[in-house]
């Protein structure tokens, strides 16, 4: 279980830093489709539900130093 638990981990980041790095694109103007707003909006409520599941997993203040993380490698 707790190998498993690693891995939905790892899995969410990997999606966190997907949705952030869209995010980026999407205020640089390399999106496609769409409002800017709508586009970024999106991709930050994806995020909110991916942290919402890691907290679940890692506990809620774990959760928030790996997001941080995983945007700041996004910059």
């Amino acid at each position: 279980m707790m190998q498993e638990n690693q891995s939905e981990v790892a899995q969410l980041l990997r999606q966190i830093e997907a949705e952030y790095s869209a995010a980026k694109r999407g205020l640089t103007g390399l999106c496609t489709g769409g409002s800017k707003h709508s586009f970024i909006t999106a991709r930050m409520e994806n995020i909110g539900g991916h942290y919402g599941r890691l907290a679940q997993l890692v506990g809620e203040g774990r959760a928030m130093r790996l997001v941080l993380e995983a945007s700041e490698r996004q910059v």
